[in-house]
């Protein structure tokens, strides 16, 4: 049976036109209780980069979040939210970009990730430390935000479970496997087949586009997409931004591993990719290696260490 991925045209952030959005999305999937059952514990994993540009639109908007969770609870689900920001706290990071409202609202669990070693498909990445709580979920929902990422080309799907590897390991990882792109790529798709989400809904109604995953600007682009199949999903989105899948390692390793199908080979049964299509959605001005080397790992390192347990405490419930 083909994947299929659902986009529609979104343009708005308003409770009520989001709400329709998000039906309107999950209808051709059968709609949430086709993946929510009564008493499923549901991870919301949306991406929380940074608590330091909250008006820059790199991190998934509370607006989606809140009717994800909203939509979970009606079914009889048990959401909760988690996220392993390479910097700080998921909590602190949340109520950074306005989420405390909405988790106070429907008293929203957040779950710092612990990481735990799981057995990976590919033997080559079974020391890959994995979130304890994204794996033993009943329910995994991937909450991503589109953005152009100064290391891999763009963020989607696939890159948005690299925040189900607990903070600090992400730039140990970044040192180990950053030296080849094709290894970082495999890396992070063997991340997401690990987690194998259940569904994914991407945030595209306003995107990060240029020098991101936080140093780009807002950009409307008008698209909310969700998909069972997050490598899909990727694979639509590319022709909706006109870029290469060939630029783009996270969609080179999915193809290279038979993960990502052909265009050709993805169910669209609402509209299709050019139907939402823009010209000029500018990548970024110039790549960073993806590998940190030791000294920036070690720095980096400490700063998460240093906001996490020294300066969160004091400034994250003020």
């Amino acid at each position: 049976m083909k994947p299929s991925v659902s986009l529609v045209r979104a343009t708005s952030y308003d409770r009520l036109q989001l709400r329709a959005s998000i039906e309107a999305l999950l209808q051709p999937l059968g709609g949430i209780s086709a993946f929510v059952k009564r008493g499923d514990r549901v991870l919301l994993k949306p991406n929380l980069l940074t608590g330091a540009r909250p008006t820059k639109e790199c991190v998934t908007r509370p607006e989606v979040v809140r009717c994800v969770a909203q939509l979970v609870q009606e079914v009889g689900g048990q959401p909760f939210l988690g996220d392993g920001p390479a910097f700080g706290s998921a909590r602190g990071v949340a109520i950074a970009n306005g989420y405390l409202p909405m988790i106070e609202e429907l008293n929203l669990p957040i779950v710092e990730f612990k990481g735990k070693r799981y057995e990976t498909v590919s033997q080559e990445f079974n020391h890959l430390l994995l979130s304890k709580e994204a794996i033993e979920a009943d329910v995994v929902i991937n909450l991503p935000k589109v953005k152009s990422h100064v290391q891999l080309t763009l963020t989607m799907g696939v890159k948005n479970l690299f925040g189900c590897v607990p903070g600090k390991m992400k730039a140990w990882w970044h040192m180990e496997a950053g030296k080849d792109s094709d290894r970082f790529g495999a890396m992070l798709v063997e991340t997401a087949r690990a987690i194998d989400p259940d569904l994914t809904i991407l945030d595209g109604i306003i995107g990060h586009e240029g020098n991101g995953p936080s140093g780009g600007e807002p950009r409307d682009l008008g698209v909310l997409a969700a998909s069972d199949h997050v490598f899909a999903l990727d694979r639509a989105l590319v022709e909706i931004l006109k870029v290469d899948p060939a630029i783009v390692p996270t969609l080179v390793a999915s193809q290279r591993l038979g993960l990502c199908p052909e265009l050709s080979a993805i169910e669209f049964p609402s509209l299709r990719p050019e139907e939402l299509q823009i010209a000029d959605w500018r990548l970024p001005d110039k790549m960073m290696p993806i590998d940190f080397g030791a000294p920036r790992v070690l720095k980096s390192t400490f700063k998460h260490l240093y906001i996490r347990f020294i300066k969160e405490p004091m400034t994250a419930y003020r």
